[in-house]
């Protein structure tokens, strides 16, 4: 599995923490940008190129957007066909767009969370498999 990661500036920081985090998990990662911090950034450029990426193989790729809302790269990502894309607030919420959505791309709203509950949230949603069960594979048909 290949984690493509993109944040501005609002989740620069944690997006390099992260990186070790991933790195230090196993992780083959590629870094989508900000490159360096930028107050004057704009997060829909770092969504698009992780969701493009992520979309290329969507089963065995996965994206992670990290900003301070998380709500402008979530809607972002989700523009891109074959993404779905979850914004989660805890390790259970994580599961579940694993488990019952099979989401490819993760929204973190960084201003929300402390580092902590992000590289569990994180390590959660990657380790979590789609159900397969009959009616959530129905569903992602309907979304599609």
């Amino acid at each position: 599995m290949k984690i493509f990661l993109g944040a501005d500036h609002g989740g620069f920081e944690m997006k390099e923490k992260l990186k070790q985090a991933l790195n230090g998990w196993g992780y083959d990662i590629e870094d989508m940008g900000a490159k360096s911090f930028d107050p004057e950034d704009d997060y829909p450029e770092f969504a698009h190129a992780v969701a493009e990426k992520v979309v290329k193989n969507p089963t065995e790729n996965r994206g992670v957007l990290l900003c301070r809302s998380g709500i402008g790269m979530d809607i972002t990502a989700n523009k891109i066909k074959g993404i779905r894309c979850a914004q989660v607030f805890n390790e259970e919420m994580a599961k579940k767009s694993r488990e019952h959505n099979d989401a490819n791309v993760l929204s973190i709203a960084t201003d929300y969370m402390r580092e902590e509950e992000i590289l569990n949230i994180v390590k959660v949603w990657l380790e979590t498999p789609f159900s397969n069960e009959e009616r959530h594979g129905r569903r992602i048909k309907q979304i599609e």
